[in-house]
């Protein structure tokens, strides 16, 4: 992505490729529950890279489905990926990656290669 950026191309496919998107278990939310307090996290190899409070990230969930809901149309089963907090880099196969975002679940995988 640095790299991209770098050079003034488009950074979209360092982020958006076949199989970039790995999910936990995708949880119903009824009536807007989403949790605003809480902590998002990611560690590689055991290492913490992000730590962070649900209420710093710029956006919450209600104000980015609002924003979107301006532009498109949101169903029942869309994903939307919100970003991260700070700490953001590169990852290589072979890497052992856990997340968590609390009050809502966890994921944890080795990154692979294609």
């Amino acid at each position: 992505q640095a790299e991209a950026k770098k050079q003034g191309r488009p950074w979209d496919a360092a982020k958006g490729f076949d199989q970039s998107a790995p999910t936990s278990a995708i949880r119903l939310v009824n009536g807007g529950n989403h949790p605003l307090e809480g902590t998002i996290s990611l560690s590689v190899n055991g290492e913490t890279r992000q730590d962070a409070k649900l209420s710093d990230m710029i956006w919450s969930v209600p104000e980015i489905i609002r924003e979107l809901s301006l532009y498109f149309e949101l169903k029942a089963g869309d994903l939307i990926f919100t970003g991260t907090p700070a700490g953001v880099s590169a990852v290589v196969a072979g890497d052992q990656i856990s997340a968590e975002i609390e009050g809502v679940g966890e994921i944890s995988f080795e990154l692979v290669s294609n």
